[in-house]
């Protein structure tokens, strides 16, 4: 990492302020994360404590408008932190990325009276948001959504239900999208629907391979009254906001993915240098040397692709969601092998959860699925180059 970071060549020569958000987030997670990882890992525990703390440090909405609390910081600045975040939990950083997804949604799309309502109270870590998009019947085709808004008077009544919404039932905000008119994506609005309206409830925890620290449940609407003015923009805009978000939201969990395997990785590092077979330690086997290099190489790749897409996404560049794309399924597949070779060159260790290669590796296989498949971003990336049929 410090070589790409520090070299002094290339775009991504790190100034201060960012080599000190950088160090800022090392040693909040070292002292507040790490040391706890395996046992929220274990004990299924969401540590909302931990979370809220890191409110202060501004990262309850890094890239929000500082006149609602936020950092106003970079998308650049921003992987740093989720990259930092991932090396002592990934699921813990995937968490604040998705809160600072909905609240960047509010800061974005929101009335100046729902930003001035609303963000205070996210960016602070005061209240915590979840994002809900996907749906027991549409995940990839996200514009088949069947969750249902219709205007009531001064409400919205909702009726549907969402899949797979991390923190369901423990955070206090639900940035939702909702089907409000025609089929397809014109059809879509985002609400915001806070967590005590009435015929909201959740379905019961879900029992994930990986992620343990973070609950994951349905979130249901059963005639669920949400007021008007929580719409965000106008009626019909919600699956461009949507959309907006995710172009971010790709770079960060690919940022939680390689902050994971660069710790797995360095893990391997210090256990070939001390594990002795045959005479010698292991990593003086040059089949062990060549992994290592491998491994080493990949990150560094991945590394610089990530930032190039992050500084394109800062950019406004025409091609920031090619990149976005290209970034999330390049560094998320290349971290998950990268994490899996860690393990095996920890031998039956590996295995073992005290040693953390196998919480690495079961955090970081889900990154290949959500913000989109990696299959849709293959889709995405080629629609970029050949268009659309």
């Amino acid at each position: 990492m410090e070589a790409i970071a520090e070299s002094g060549s290339g775009q991504f020569t790190l100034n201060a302020d960012q080599r000190a958000i950088r160090e800022m987030t090392r040693s909040f997670a070292a002292d507040h994360v790490a040391p706890f990882a395996l046992d929220w890992d274990r004990e299924r525990h969401f540590p909302l404590n931990v979370i809220r703390q890191t409110g202060p440090l501004g990262f309850g909405g890094i890239y929000c408008a500082e006149d609602v609390g936020g950092s106003g910081l970079k998308r650049l600045d921003a992987v740093l932190i989720f990259e930092a975040l991932a090396a002592a939990c990934p699921g813990f950083s995937s968490f604040i990325s998705i809160h600072n997804m909905a609240a960047w949604m509010i800061d974005t799309f929101g009335s100046e009276v729902q930003r001035k309502r609303l963000l205070p109270k996210l960016t602070s870590m005061k209240w915590l948001a979840s994002y809900c998009l996907t749906e027991p019947g549409s995940g990839s085709d996200a514009a088949a959504l069947r969750t249902k808004a219709v205007k009531s008077g001064g409400d919205y009544v909702l009726n549907g239900a969402k899949q797979f919404i991390s923190g369901a039932g423990e955070t206090e905000l639900y940035v939702t999208m909702v089907r409000t008119g025609e089929d397809g994506p014109k059809g879509v609005s985002a609400l915001v629907v806070p967590a005590d309206a009435p015929g909201l409830s959740f379905g019961p925890l879900e029992k994930k391979m990986g992620w343990h620290m973070q609950p994951t449940r349905q979130v249901i609407f059963e005639d669920c009254k949400v007021p008007a003015e929580n719409l965000l923009a106008n009626e019909g805009d919600g699956f461009r906001i949507a959309m907006a978000g995710l172009d971010g939201g790709r770079l960060n969990i690919a940022a939680c993915s390689l902050g994971g395997a660069q710790a797995a990785h360095e893990k391997a590092q210090a256990y070939t240098a001390a594990r002795e077979a045959f005479g010698k330690t292991i990593n003086r086997f040059q089949a062990l040397q060549f992994k290592l290099a491998d491994m080493e190489t990949n990150l560094s790749a991945a590394r610089v692709l990530l930032y190039t897409a992050a500084a394109k996404l800062d950019a406004r560049a025409p091609d920031a969601s090619k990149w976005s794309a290209m970034a999330k399924r390049f560094v998320t597949d290349t971290c998950f092998d990268v994490a899996n070779d860690a393990l095996q060159l920890h031998g039956g260790y590996g295995y073992l959860h005290d040693y953390g290669l196998e919480k690495l590796v079961r955090d970081l296989r889900v990154h290949q699925i959500l913000e989109g498949t990696n299959e849709i971003m293959r889709v995405i990336i080629a629609r970029h180059l050949v268009g659309k049929e």
